[in-house]
């Protein structure tokens, strides 16, 4: 949220006419023709920055005066900040067609970073992300003249091969892997020197550098990496932060194919793992290919980042980096496994142990996603308990963390990368997939589209109708967390167990009541569970009717209709007559058992009668019927007999009922 004086900044920029836009940009064109561009100059071009960027239309300016920002914006006399605001004015505007930018000559790399932004925001009509690429990578290449920094040109790289990485050639490549090698290998271990101020109390001496430390507080004793903390930086630290930033992308397009994984039964690529787990120190001093030598000290770096993920952190800030760090190192480390399989044993070691120490720690939950992606990556060669590891993911940690919004999408697209798992229905991931379901419960508007995706690979013939159960109870799932969740948080003088003669007055006493104790165990379940009828449910949904307002459950039973049609209509592709007479059946008997959400009966028959296989017009009838309200008893015609002529073959599309059959 804007600030009310941002507010009306953004308000005035939007309302300004091109023609008063044309005359402030005339009087700014005044300021930057002057001898030194200086602080009236700057404001003008901030204000006018300001007015092409608030509004979403593109903003038009005169050729001359774009013409005049790009020669201000190259002129060496131009302070930083009017080129840095030039710069952002030609990146509002793009694709802009009166450019006559070229970064070929330039040497200042500053300002080649500059440049390269505004070159890279115009869309590569002209061949500008190669040109803005060929020119960083021979400029980083050289040597640097006194006073200028490759700082400015890795975040620039890292754009050109988001953008187009076959714009550089093998031999760019090779040069850049050497660089980003010795970069994140040899950082200096010394903190950077603070400038002086130059006030009157400003000593003329300075001091000796200190060593920098780890996040413990303890001297470093090895070599500096991201997690490394002083109070001032070096140039080759800085280096070494931004390399590491872009690690993964550069091995994904340049590190090499991905090598085959070798025989678990042959010695030899045991042999080769091991001899590389002993000659690390000496392999970094013979003359390997610049592929394979980036890849050695990324791996490196990576363990040396596992053992600094031990250390008990002084600040919060430096806690939360640590496991950001974990995870992208294990990442890194899966990717140059796959890239050079001798890798994997001394992985394997390492995150073994890593795996053993943070899987009781629910704040590390999310750096178990990128381990288990190695371990199933690498699951030939790797000599772990697979099925405990894969357990305790799908098992306690959707029952504990459901409500972690960010580890909520990580564990669904977890899911969807590896949608192969759940084609073995005896495998932890198939019978693990009410778990699931509690994230969606909880999450449903941002996860709606990765569930869509990821549903059809939990369906078959087996869990089809637990699945059907689990979608029209979801809101009331929704409502059983936020009970869950509010009796974790109660002191524990309160977390007795009630009185089982007293009927319970609120929700939270019936958590702990064991009059509902195994309904709400069987909501909550964590595993399959299709042999349970879901009719002891009735008085559980009854009792959380008092949290039918709650937005979030609202929000949850309006994702319900989307999934149910989608349902049937995978269902369709593999159901027998058998299975969609159940189907039919529980959908009639489910009428009345649903969760007391105004206008959710209606729209879970809007979505069975569009997305059913079912074409009886009797049934349907007798469907809308009972979400209108009529609980008559009845039992389908189409329902006698799978072979009958009343049973017709499912149709290509769902037929759409007549408009004039839905209420206004």
């Amino acid at each position: 949220m804007f600030s009310a004086a941002a507010e009306s900044f953004l308000r005035q920029a939007r309302e300004i006419h091109e023609e008063e836009l044309r005359r402030f940009a005339g009087r700014v064109s005044a300021l930057l023709q002057g001898p030194e561009p200086g602080a009236e100059a700057a404001e003008g071009l901030r204000r006018l920055h300001l007015t092409v960027a608030a509004t979403k239309y593109p903003r038009r300016l005169d050729g001359r005066f774009v013409e005049l920002l790009q020669t201000v914006l190259c002129s060496p006399k131009s302070p930083e900040q009017v080129q840095v605001l030039c710069a952002a004015i030609l990146r509002e505007m793009s694709p802009c067609h009166d450019l006559i930018l070229c970064c070929d000559e330039i040497q200042d790399t500053k300002l080649l970073s500059l440049v390269s932004s505004v070159l890279l925001a115009q869309g590569n009509k002209k061949g500008e992300v190669a040109a803005v690429g060929q020119r960083v990578v021979k400029v980083l290449e050289g040597r640097l003249p006194k006073g200028q920094s490759a700082l400015f040109l890795l975040p620039v790289l890292a754009n050109v091969i988001s953008l187009s990485p076959e714009s550089l050639t093998e031999e760019q490549t090779d040069a850049v892997s050497r660089k980003l090698a010795g970069w994140l290998r040899y950082a200096s271990t010394q903190q950077g020197v603070a400038q002086p101020s130059g006030g009157f109390f400003s000593s003329p001496r300075t001091k000796q550098p200190a060593p920098v430390t780890e996040v413990d507080g303890a001297v470093a004793t090895d070599f500096f990496t991201v997690l490394s903390v002083g109070q001032h930086y070096t140039q080759d630290q800085w280096l070494n932060v931004q390399a590491f930033s872009m690690l993964r992308n550069w091995l994904l397009c340049y590190g090499g194919q991905e090598g085959k994984a070798p025989n678990p039964d042959d010695k030899l690529g045991v042999d080769r793992s091991v001899t590389s787990m002993v000659s690390t120190a000496s392999s970094s001093s013979r003359l390997l290919p610049p592929k394979e030598h980036l890849r050695e000290k990324a791996f490196e770096y990576c363990q040396r980042l596992i053992e600094q993920s031990t250390r008990r952190p002084l600040k919060k800030d430096d806690g939360d980096l640590q496991k950001a760090c974990l995870i992208e190192a294990v990442t890194i480390m899966d990717i140059i496994c796959k890239q050079d399989s001798s890798y994997v044993h001394r992985a394997v070691s390492s995150l073994k142990i890593l795996h053993g120490r943070i899987c009781g720690d629910a704040t590390y939950a999310r750096a178990l996603l990128p381990i288990a992606q190695f371990f199933l990556n690498h699951s030939k060669l790797a000599a772990v308990d697979l099925d405990a590891i894969y357990k305790h993911l799908f098992t306690d940690i959707p029952a504990q963390l459901f409500h972690n919004s960010s580890l909520a999408f990580e564990f669904i697209q977890f899911c969807k990368d590896n949608n192969q798992l759940f084609t073995d229905t005896s495998s932890i991931f198939r019978q693990s997939f009410p778990n699931l379901f509690k994230f969606l419960a909880w999450n449903s508007p941002p996860l709606i589209s990765e569930f869509v995706d990821l549903l059809p690979f939990l369906l078959d013939a087996g869990t089809a109708i637990e699945i059907f159960h689990l979608l029209l109870d979801l809101p009331c799932l929704t409502a059983a967390l936020d009970i869950q969740l509010r009796a974790a948080a109660l002191p524990t003088s309160e977390k007795a167990t009630s009185d089982p003669a007293v009927k319970p007055a609120t929700c939270l006493e019936a958590f702990r009541h064991p009059l509902y104790k195994s309904t709400f165990q069987h909501l909550l379940r964590s595993r399959s569970a299709p042999e349970d009828a879901p009719e002891s449910l009735i008085p559980l949904r009854q009792l959380l009717g008092s949290l039918a307002g709650n937005p979030r459950v609202v929000q949850c039973a309006e994702t319900v209709p989307v999934l149910l049609e989608l349902f049937f209509r995978v269902v369709a592709e593999f159901a027998d007559g058998c299975l969609i007479n159940q189907l039919v059946v529980l959908l009639l008997q489910r009428s009345d058992q649903l969760y007391e959400i105004p206008a959710f009966k209606d729209d879970v028959y809007r979505s069975g009668l569009s997305g059913s296989t079912c074409r009886c017009p009797t049934t349907s009838a007798a469907l809308w019927s009972r979400s209108r309200g009529s609980l008559r008893p009845w039992r389908p015609c189409c329902l006698r007999s799978p072979s009958s002529d009343l049973w017709p073959a499912p149709p290509a599309v769902p037929p759409v009922p007549s408009a004039s059959l839905w209420p206004p």
